[in-house]
């Protein structure tokens, strides 16, 4: 679909995906789906909560994912890194 969206797990990214990481990546969809690199400023709200919807899915799903053979979850939830 959208070849510059890496995969964000264990293996394919050795550390856990950062914030930055996973925002870069529903952009990326988000441009994709809409056709838009840049939204008109009447679009700009609708665009940004899209972003932050694929971002927060993204982080949801993983949080949920168990790699076998990684000993646990891809992703340690941010409230449980400290």
């Amino acid at each position: 679909m959208c070849r510059s969206i890496k995969t964000l797990r264990p293996p394919a990214l050795p550390e856990e995906a950062t914030d930055d990481e996973i925002r870069a990546a529903a952009l990326q969809y988000v441009r994709k789906v809409s056709g838009f690199r840049a939204p008109a400023a009447h679009n700009r709200e609708v665009f940004e909560e899209a972003v932050a919807a694929v971002a927060a899915a993204t982080t949801a799903l993983l949080d949920g994912l168990e790699i076998r053979g990684q000993g646990g979850q891809a992703r340690v939830p941010a409230s449980d890194s400290a």
